[in-house]
C-alpha cells in the first residue's frame, strides 16, 4: 500500500539515546515511515524522567545510534524555556505532520505545549499517537495533565479499543484505531537448542515466558502463585523470567521461597538488550501476559513475530487481539483461572493448528497498515 503524497513528518517521543519499547517502537515506525518515501525526524529527549519515575539502573542504551534515522536529542521534559525553544523550532520548520507520543501524563506539559507552539503555524497536523491515556499507576493531578495534552492535539490514533474508550471520557476529538504492529527487528527465530544455549538452559526443559519490565500491574505474583500448582511441579516447565524489577523484588521472591520454586523459576533480572530478545523467545514455548491492567502490549505483538502462544488476562487491548483457543489462551485474573489455562497447557499441549493460525493473525499487524491509519485523513 503506497501513500500517496511525500510529507515531512516529525514524531516526538523517546529514541536513542533512550532504551526501551517505546523508544524501539517510535524507531521502527520512523523506518516504516521512511519506506513510504516520507522525510522523517524524531526529536527524542535529552531528559525524560526525574530518578522518582525511573526505579530502573538506566534510561539510556548501550548500542550505537541507528545511522539510518534522523534522530535529534533536544527536549527536556521538566525545562519550560526548552519547551519554547523546541516548539518554536518546530514551529518553523513546518512540517506537514507532528506525531506526538502520549503514555504517561508527566510528559504532558512538555509535549503539550510544544504542539500548541506548533499548532500555531496554521500548516503543522498535530496526532496524538496514544499509549494510554489513564495511566496504569495513578497519582494526583493526572487528570488536569491529560486534558492538557489532549487538548494541544487535532487528532489521534489509539492502539487497542480500550485506549480509545478512555480518551471519551476527556474528548470526542477523531480518533483512528490500528492495532500495535508486530516488533520485526529483532529478527528472526532461531532453534531452541541455538537459544537455550545461548541463554544458558537445558534445551530439554519447556520454558513459560514472563518477558519485560516488572511492575505491580503486570502480575508476575498471580503467574508465580498459579505456576506453583503442585501437577506442574512433575512436569518439565520452567517459568523464565526475563526483564528488569522496576520495583522490590522481596514481594516475588517471598512467593518463590514459600511454595520452593527456587529450581523451577529462572530469573534474568536485568534489562534485555535487543540482540537478545530473540533468544527469549525462541527458547519458549508459551509467553504469560497475567496483568492486572493494560491498554496494549508489545510483548503480544513479540509474540506473533516469533510465533509463540500467549496466555493472557482479559484486560484492556490484551484479550482483543488473542483468539481463545487457537492463537492463545484468555484467562480472568485470577489465581486459580490461570493455573487453570496452564493445566491444560502442560497436560495438552496446543490444539491442531495452532501454529498456522498465530501465522495468520501476525499478517494482520503489517507496519504498512499501521502508517496508513496513522498518516491517511
Amino acid at each position: 500500500m503506497q501513500i500517496s503524497s511525500r510529507k515531512h513528518i516529525v514524531i516526538a517521543g523517546p529514541a536513542h539515546p533512550l532504551r526501551g519499547g517505546i523508544a524501539a517502537f517510535n524507531e521502527r515506525l520512523a523506518r516504516a515511515l521512511q519506506d513510504e518515501g516520507h522525510r522523517v525526524s524524531i526529536y527524542t529527549f535529552k531528559f525524560q524522567y526525574p530518578a522518582f519515575l525511573f526505579p530502573g539502573k538506566t534510561q539510556y542504551s548501550t548500542d550505537p545510534a541507528p545511522s539510518e534515522l534522523d534522530i535529534r536529542v533536544k527536549i527536556h521534559s521538566m525545562n519550560p524555556f526548552n519547551w519554547y525553544q523546541v516548539g518554536r523550532e518546530l514551529k518553523h520548520l513546518r512540517p506537514d505532520h507532528l506525531i506526538l507520543r502520549f503514555w504517561i501524563p508527566f510528559i504532558s506539559p512538555s509535549l503539550g505545549k510544544i504542539g500548541r507552539i506548533v499548532k500555531s503555524n496554521h500548516h503543522t497536523r498535530i496526532t496524538g499517537l496514544l499509549d494510554n491515556v489513564i495511566p496504569h499507576e495513578k497519582r494526583p493531578g493526572d487528570d488536569l495533565l491529560i486534558r492538557y495534552f489532549i487538548n494541544s492535539c487535532d487528532d489521534f490514533l489509539s492502539m487497542s479499543h480500550q485506549v480509545t474508550k478512555d480518551l471519551r471520557s476527556f474528548s470526542e476529538k477523531p480518533c483512528r484505531y490500528s492495532p500495535h504492529p508486530v516488533y520485526d527487528q529483532y529478527g528472526e527465530q532461531v532453534g531452541k537448542k541455538e537459544a537455550c544455549e545461548k541463554l544458558g538452559l537445558d534445551p530439554d526443559g519447556e520454558y513459560l515466558l514472563f518477558f519485560g519490565l516488572v511492575r505491580k500491574y503486570k502480575g508476575l505474583d498471580l503467574l508465580l502463585e498459579a505456576f506453583a500448582a503442585t501437577h506442574l511441579a512433575k512436569s518439565k516447565f520452567k517459568l523464565l523470567v526475563a526483564g528488569e524489577f522496576y520495583e522490590d523484588p522481596s514481594m516475588y521472591n517471598a512467593i518463590i521461597e514459600k511454595y520452593q520454586l527456587q529450581n523451577r523459576v529462572i530469573l534474568h533480572s536485568h534489562f534485555i538488550p535487543d540482540h537478545e530478545v530473540k533468544y527469549y523467545f525462541s527458547a519458549s514455548s508459551l509467553v504469560a501476559q497475567t496483568y492486572r491492567s493494560a491498554t496494549q502490549s508489545g510483548i503480544s505483538q513479540l509474540a506473533f513475530q516469533f510465533e509463540k502462544p500467549m496466555l493472557v488476562t482479559n484486560v484492556g487491548g490484551l484479550g482483543e487481539i488473542i483468539v481463545d483457543g487457537k492463537t492463545g489462551f484468555v484467562t480472568d485474573i485470577e489465581t486459580e483461572k490461570i493455573r487453570a489455562a496452564l493445566d491444560l497447557y502442560s497436560k495438552e499441549g496446543l490444539p491442531a493448528g495452532f501454529t498456522e493460525a498465530i501465522a495468520a493473525e501476525k499478517k494482520k499487524y503489517s507496519w504498512t497498515s499501521f502508517v496508513s491509519t496513522l498518516i491517511n485523513n
